[in-house]
């Protein structure tokens, strides 16, 4: 492909996902407010609070924009794999498909794991409060914090695909990935308790144990595909 090619392939991509991103913020708009319900249930808080007149409408809206996020991530993931296909040899385009599929599969786990540790966080959290502090939860401050963790979650469990892709377009190979095991070990262990509150073992390992054994099993495929 030209330059002009890519440019305008690049275009395509992002009218598609901005135009999917627009249609599911505004489906996700009429259930942004038993979302935050779901959300305040899950995290053990009975009383959100907001401290603006305006703060209940627009914190709806950004409800609304983050799931929008989630709803249209499979549109936009699969615009992404059409755009680098180009670069992919014929026998390597069969997986796009599985690619695809895995990439929206990772991201769900992430953002579910996040969504069920989200008690134990805010445990965690509020018991290094300073002594006679009660947390009052605004409303803006804990959905932003919620969100963000989904979407950091989901972002961070696609390492699989991630490698995976970097294997099939020869970047890296499984040999690397076995050499490099100790450095990847603690990347990922730092990776988890910088993500993670809290000074406990626990709470980390929720990130590392699966980020893990993801790296060794998508280690072990390219060493199947001899990549």
């Amino acid at each position: 492909m030209s330059v002009i090619e890519h440019l305008e392939a690049l275009r395509r991509v992002l009218i598609v996902s901005l135009v999917a991103w627009g249609v599911a913020t505004f489906a996700a708009f009429f259930v942004s407010r038993p979302v935050i319900g779901f959300l305040s249930n899950q995290a053990g808080i009975n009383h959100l609070i907001y401290l603006q007149p305006a703060g209940g409408v627009l914190i709806e809206v950004k409800v609304a924009l983050y799931i929008g996020v989630v709803i249209a991530a499979p549109i936009v993931i699969q615009q992404v794999w059409w755009f680098v296909s180009p670069g992919l040899h014929v026998h390597e385009r069969r997986f796009i498909l599985p690619m695809i599929v895995a990439t929206i599969f990772f991201f769900a786990i992430g953002v579910a794991v996040a969504v069920f540790a989200l008690p134990l966080y805010i445990k965690i959290l509020n018991s290094f409060a300073p002594p006679n502090t009660v947390y009052l939860a605004d409303v803006g401050g804990f959905i932003s914090f919620v969100l963000l963790m989904t979407i950091g979650f989901g972002l961070v469990f696609e390492l699989p695909v991630v490698l995976f892709m970097l294997g099939m377009m020869r970047i890296i190979n499984s040999r690397w990935l076995y050499k490099n095991r100790p450095y990847w070990f603690l990347g990922l262990g730092l990776l988890a308790n910088f993500l993670t509150p809290g000074a406990d073992l626990v709470t980390p390992l929720i990130m590392f144990v699966p980020l893990y054994l993801f790296y060794e099993v998508t280690a072990l495929l390219l060493k199947v595909l001899r990549r």
